[in-house]
């Protein structure tokens, strides 16, 4: 069973997370965290150091909602194209489209927010983006050891591009709402990836 501590530590995370979400980091005070997660000064700085302590806090709670929504009935399929088009429909559909952060996608959010303002910040970030675009180079190389892709494709070329894409379209979707981008993307990588394949 959770401390008492352990619940007012987690509480402050999910109502900083929502808070940084909607009205970004810099716009978010730490008067508004007290409000939100009904606490004193010496209630919050019970548990960290600083509003930028909470935000790599959140951060790391943001990935783990992330990673359960998008990695979701990937890891069994043993086929590494299937993979990608699942994390791209899950990333689309279930994570943009389910509305799991009320202003949209967390990450992107701060990177654009964060990028000129804080350093450290914006490459925490960026490391997330790199890593993922990683794995999906990872799986391509899988795909390609087991005589499933074209002939020479450029793997980190091929993963940034749909990394950049998912990207473009949650930008496009966060401002619009409109779920025929979140649709259309889908379909169009889906398209792609089936032209990497070897026919």
């Amino acid at each position: 069973m959770a401390t008492k501590g352990t619940r007012t530590r987690q509480n402050i995370i999910e109502q900083s997370m929502q808070l940084f979400s909607v009205k970004g980091y810099y716009n978010t005070s730490v008067s508004d965290i007290l409000a939100a997660a009904d606490l004193t000064k010496g209630g919050l700085y019970g548990h960290f150091a600083s509003k930028e302590d909470v935000w790599y806090a959140v951060y790391d709670q943001a990935v783990v909602i992330w990673k359960g929504i998008v990695f979701k009935g990937i890891r069994n399929n043993s086929d590494p194209l299937r993979r990608i088009e699942k994390f791209i429909e899950n990333d689309m559909l279930y994570y943009l489209g389910g509305e799991v952060f009320q202003g949209g996608c967390f990450f992107l959010n701060m990177l654009v927010e964060l990028s000129g303002q804080s350093a450290s910040m914006s490459k925490h970030i960026l490391r997330g983006f790199v890593r993922l675009s990683g794995l999906i180079r990872s799986w391509l190389e899988e795909a390609d050891r087991k005589g499933m892709l074209r002939e020479n494709l450029d793997f980190k070329e091929v993963s940034n591009f749909i990394i950049i894409s998912l990207n473009g379209a949650a930008a496009l979707y966060i401002s619009s709402r409109d779920r025929s981008i979140l649709d259309q993307t889908v379909q169009q990588l889906r398209f792609y990836i089936g032209q990497l394949r070897r026919n």
